[in-house]
């Protein structure tokens, strides 16, 4: 199974110099074949692909103005022209927006194949560079694992990893248990498990909001240009990178305490996408990241051998009375819990969810049923998970 493994380095003051040319070299180059592909379909109707651009860049690295796209590495450059294929294919699938130009302030990354890297007593030696990758190894690859692709990202916040792509033989597969769950998430309670427990969301945005308020503030009264505006952009990009790392850390550990508790989880498939497109709960929605926990789940479950269901988005899980099937009409968010009016029973919104969620989860699990938003079909199919 193929795995990526994350690490932190600190590059000398030559290695530094190195890497910053060659990813300002990959965004020129990434920059100018989507300008060129852009100019080429909307003018002329023409469509450029990979090998098209690839014969552009070795023209470009003829131009005097462009010999110093000659003092890099060949291979991230070849790289970022096959990434930015991959865009407009997924582009033209329906999957992602247009490309994007990159920007200089985003940081940016340096993709290394086989042939631009050597993997040597455990360490790395990129092209052009005479020393290791000063790495802190904070764990080490399986035994007998070799790196296949080695990236190297610069964050905005100045920081500097590499990541390491190797195909691990290992077989993690966790010892069965008997016990499955479902999921709800939310904002109050980040998850909400069918067992009635609920696990608080950490909101990592809301406890530096503050600080960050205060330093997008001293930002935006900053010259353009200026070195002080750089100092302000930095402070500001390592508060967000604190905040993105506490949410990762939190989801981390929720994931794989779920994933080595129980055999079977089950999750509603939410279009998160469409959801923060509400502006007053997009803030809470991006925060609680709940995009990036269901793709944690997906890929821990294959990791070590459990299942995870998405059950369909549409099907009333909250609005469900769990002892008799009875649908109620509306169910605001402001109400937590309600009575059934059909039969009397007492339900909190979340736990009544999250068990409803699994009930359903077990009935897709056994005969496949797809719980669809039709009124009619749904009351059917939720009559025979009783």
């Amino acid at each position: 199974m193929e795995k990526a493994y994350r690490y932190r380095f600190y590059p000398t003051t030559e290695q530094e110099q190195i890497l910053r040319r060659t990813i300002g070299c990959v965004r020129l180059v990434f920059n100018k074949a989507l300008a060129a592909r852009t100019e080429a379909w909307y003018e002329r109707r023409e469509k450029i692909d990979y090998v098209q651009s690839s014969a552009m860049l070795t023209q470009w690295k003829k131009l005097e103005e462009l010999q110093f796209l000659n003092e890099v590495s060949c291979v991230p450059l070849q790289q970022g022209l096959r990434h930015l294929q991959t865009a407009f294919a997924n582009f033209f699938a329906g999957r992602a927006k247009y490309p994007n130009f990159k920007k200089k302030r985003s940081g940016g990354s340096a993709e290394f194949t086989k042939s631009a890297f050597r993997w040597k007593d455990g360490q790395v030696y990129l092209a052009k560079c005479s020393e290791p990758l000063p790495i802190k190894w904070s764990r080490q690859l399986p035994k007998g694992c070799e790196p296949s692709t080695i990236t190297v990202r610069l964050e905005s916040s100045g920081r500097w990893f590499v990541n390491l792509r190797i195909n691990d033989p290992t077989d993690e597969t966790l010892r069965p248990v008997d016990s499955a769950v479902g999921l709800d998430v939310g904002i109050s309670s980040l998850v909400t498990l069918s067992t009635g427990e609920k696990i608080a969301n950490p909101k990592a945005f809301d406890k530096h909001y503050q600080k960050l308020r205060k330093a997008q503030k001293s930002l935006s009264r900053k010259q353009k240009a200026s070195r002080n505006r750089d100092k302000a952009r930095l402070k500001v990009a390592r508060l967000q990178a604190k905040i993105s790392d506490s949410r990762k850390d939190h989801t981390h550990k929720l994931t794989t305490q779920l994933i080595r508790e129980n055999q079977t989880i089950v999750v509603e498939d939410l279009a998160v996408k469409n959801m923060v497109k509400n502006p007053k709960l997009a803030r809470a929605i991006s925060d609680a990241a709940w995009g990036e926990l269901v793709r944690q789940l997906e890929y821990k479950a294959k990791w070590y051998g459990r299942t995870l269901v998405k059950i369909d988005r549409w099907f009333p899980s909250s609005k469900r009375c769990g002892n008799c099937g009875h649908i109620v009409d509306k169910l605001p968010l402001n109400i937590r819990e309600w009575d059934c009016p059909k039969c009397g029973m007492h339900h909190d919104r979340d736990i009544n969810a999250a068990k409803n969620i699994l009930a359903v989860g077990h009935t897709v699990t056994v005969c496949g049923a797809n719980i669809r938003p039709d009124r009619h079909k749904s009351r059917m199919a939720v009559a025979k998970i009783q």
